[in-house]
């Protein structure tokens, strides 16, 4: 069976990443995460370091399932879930390496911004038909129409 997850991102736990009881710290998996969208807008999307971002960090929820601790490798696996009219929605799952244990899962909304009006705007077609090639898939439409028409 294959995985949903199209992206990978390893991480070494690193000492610094460890809280006083010598496990991750909670707060550093969503860091993981950021690092693991950084890597999917590079890799899906063709982002260099100076493009402007287009989309702004909406909510971030994240499970914890099990410790991981320093010198650990993580497997980050990112896939985007969904998108709406004017924000998208990615998927987690950070693994242990190698036994493949969860370590935590969880998910992400992104909304597509213009920082001059300071209000979201609609996902391009550009950006989802750049995800649709990259992801392998096809994600429904989404109406404009109000459910009160």
């Amino acid at each position: 069976m294959s995985s949903p997850y199209r992206m990978v991102k390893r991480i070494e736990v690193q000492f610094r990443d460890c809280d006083p009881l010598g496990h991750v710290n909670n707060a550093v998996y969503v860091t993981y995460c950021e690092m693991a969208r950084f890597a999917y807008c590079r890799e899906a999307l063709g982002y260099q370091p100076g493009d402007p971002f287009t989309f702004i960090l909406a909510r971030i929820e994240m499970n914890f399932r099990s410790q991981a601790r320093v010198g650990e490798e993580l497997d980050v696996r990112i896939r985007l879930s969904g998108i709406g009219r004017s924000s998208f929605t990615f998927a987690y799952e950070i693994v242990g390496v190698p036994d493949g244990r969860i370590v935590a899962d969880g998910g992400s909304v992104q909304v597509w911004f213009d920082y001059a009006t300071q209000q979201p705007t609609p996902v391009p077609d550009e950006f989802r038909a750049l995800v649709e090639r990259f992801e392998q898939r096809t994600f429904p439409a989404v109406s404009t129409v109000s459910p009160a028409s």
